[in-house]
């Protein structure tokens, strides 16, 4: 039996004990269980210094081991020390469930933490409320002014947009280093927080702090979500004056070229990426989209064509810049590319060729897409859901956009509003009401989803349902009514008949009427027949769109139908001495995932003769039937 006092720090503790030096040198779970067999034959087991070494041994230099650790902790460490405790809070910090109990049962044996300690259990923290506890417990201890703690403390507080208490925790320090005000910088210009972060900037350089890479990232950051170039250029310009922060760095060349892409810069985007000495997949993505940006799609696949190797994120890239375009056959053809390259398409490369599907009504195309993404297992969340929704009631197919919508499981506030927005425009009034009625036990509307409901009721002629749903948006729903929400009231007032309603409705709104509105209901006069709120709503339409035909129209055909034609005539008239002229009417159709317009009255399209035969043939089987 080894003498107890051996291991007593204070009297002798034997470092080069030799089942100890095996421990350090082992490699594998079953050797290590074998020293632990010899250390309990040896009676070590139980002595705080070598449960110690086994404990950081098994939580931390071999974390596979963790859960010998957690048993050896619990069951065979009576009389842990600080370095123990914090060891395994260290090792528990995927869970501050888990590290905090270890934490409080280190007061209970009297033992008190240490700077390192509060770090290692504000590592758990996943949650502020967890953070403001750690923050808590620091004050107490008197261990707040610990400059590594602070700036952990402070990067918490700003990644989870608790900005007030970050600012709070940064002012009480007694000196700021540029560790901590490169968070601050960083943290605001991540959350969009430019004119912040730059003011944080110019308060670090008065303190007389010397910025680095990581501060001159944060500010290029600012540049690009405020597109300001000339700012961009000045902060550029600073880099090239100092040398030891130059742009050959790659993190901030990466950071310069996103700036320069973001302000639409792309000329002297392209110059600094081609100074780069050294280019990562990012730096060639950035540059792409930077071309897709501003249009130059011949450049951006030239680019694409040119890469040393290509990722997901590259390929949705070229797949998005065709989609843009809806150019459905060669999105299609880069797709086949994709996979040929054995690049594996992801949820948002589905929802990409599903959006462009829908767009152009080809329902075979959209099929095609969902049948590979049963194939390939993928899973469908909430954004490829509501694609696909939107996919099939665009194409027709609503009560398979229902099956789609059934069989999501996780499903967010836009999958319902998609659906309900499919009934809606499909004349399923009484559905989407119902829809509407069992989101709200799962999830909470926001504006859009009203909208959607009120479209129900304006298509389905639910006057009643629309009113009360409207006059209950703030009580029950916590939504100010917007512009939209006015405009479908106007809309299903209107249609019913109730045109004087509806123009009250218009005369005590908060907001102007837009032109939707008064179009609107001028639309619902020429249903009504109601000719003089008809020339009161198209003069209020006229000053909004004086130089657009619709109103124009609108008006003189009211007048025709009222057999006025002396004034339909003079509208005509009108419209003709102002030099409005009347958009020919457009349709259009993808034939092997070719778009083709059909323009009416266009004598200069290709197959011109061809239609004409056709609308004559179709013409006389008519008149044969009849």
């Amino acid at each position: 039996m080894v003498n107890k006092t051996k291991w007593d720090p204070i009297e002798s503790l034997e470092l080069n004990h030799p089942t100890l030096v095996l421990l350090e040198k082992c490699s594998s779970r079953d050797h290590f269980r074998q020293i632990l067999g010899q250390m309990m034959r040896i009676g070590l087991i139980g002595e705080t210094f070598p449960m110690s070494r086994l404990i950081l041994y098994s939580a931390i230099s071999h974390p596979d081991n963790l859960d010998m650790s957690i048993l050896l902790f619990t069951y065979f460490t009576p009389h842990p020390n600080l370095f123990i405790y914090k060891t395994m809070i260290s090792a528990l910090s995927f869970s501050f469930k888990q590290a905090y109990a270890v934490y409080k049962s280190m007061f209970r044996s009297s033992i008190w933490p240490e700077k390192q300690t509060l770090l290692y259990l504000l590592k758990a923290a996943k949650h502020v409320s967890e953070a403001k506890q750690v923050h808590c417990h620091a004050i107490v201890m008197g261990l707040v002014s610990y400059d590594y703690f602070l700036n952990s403390l402070l990067k918490m507080y700003m990644n989870n947009g608790k900005m007030d208490l970050a600012r709070k925790v940064f002012s009480c320090r007694s000196s700021s280093d540029v560790a901590s005000f490169n968070i601050m910088i960083v943290g605001h210009a991540k959350k969009g927080n430019s004119l912040e972060a730059i003011k944080m900037f110019r308060e670090m350089v008065d303190s007389g702090l010397e910025p680095d890479e990581f501060t001159i990232s944060g500010l290029l950051v600012c540049c690009g979500h405020l597109a300001d170039a000339r700012l961009g250029k000045s902060v550029h310009a600073w880099m090239e004056r100092r040398k030891h922060i130059s742009a050959s760095n790659l993190v901030l060349g990466n950071a310069l070229l996103h700036m320069y892409v973001k302000c639409k810069e792309i000329e002297i985007g392209r110059r600094t990426f081609d100074v780069l000495r050294v280019k990562d997949i990012v730096s060639w993505n950035t540059m792409f989209e930077g071309f897709v940006k501003v249009g130059e799609l011949e450049s951006a696949r030239s680019l694409f064509n040119h890469m040393p190797c290509r990722d997901l994120v590259s390929w949705n890239s070229l797949i998005c810049s065709y989609a843009q375009n809806d150019d459905l056959l060669m999105m299609t053809k880069v797709f086949k590319d994709m996979v040929a390259e054995n690049v594996m398409p992801d949820n948002v490369t589905m929802t990409i060729l599903i959006a462009v599907a829908a767009e152009v009504g080809e329902l075979n195309q959209g099929r095609w897409i969902h049948g590979m993404v049963v194939r390939t297992g993928m899973k469908i969340n909430a954004f490829l859901g509501s694609a696909l929704i939107n996919l099939y009631w665009k194409c027709g197919s609503i009560e398979k956009a229902f099956m789609v919508f059934r069989d999501i499981i996780e499903k967010d506030v836009t999958v319902w509003t998609t659906m309900i927005t499919g009934f809606a425009f499909h004349g399923y009034g009484r559905r989407a009401l119902e829809l509407f009625s069992e989101m709200q036990e799962e999830e909470m509307p926001n504006k859009v989803t009203i909208l959607a409901v009120l479209t129900a009721c304006v298509h389905c002629g639910l006057v009643d349902e629309g009113l009360e749903l409207f006059s209950s948006m703030k009580e029950n729903y916590g939504i100010e009514p917007g512009i939209e929400h006015y405009g479908c009231l106007v809309d299903l007032l209107g249609r019913s008949g109730r045109l004087t309603e509806a123009k009250d409705v218009i005369d005590k709104m908060p907001m102007k009427p837009s032109q939707s509105i008064w179009g609107a209901m001028l639309s619902n006069c020429r249903a009504h027949g109601n000719v003089e709120m008809a020339e009161t709503a198209w003069r209020e339409l006229l000053k909004l769109e004086p130089g657009k035909e619709g109103g124009y129209v609108l008006l003189s055909n009211i007048y025709a139908a009222n057999k006025k034609w002396r004034f339909s005539d003079k509208i005509r008239e009108v419209m003709e001495n102002r030099g409005v002229k009347k958009t020919a009417g457009c349709s259009s159709i993808v034939v092997d995932g070719v778009l083709h317009d059909f323009v009416a009255a266009d004598k200069r399209h290709p197959r011109w003769l061809n239609m004409q035969s056709i609308i004559y043939f179709l013409n006389s089987e008519m008149r044969l039937h009849n």
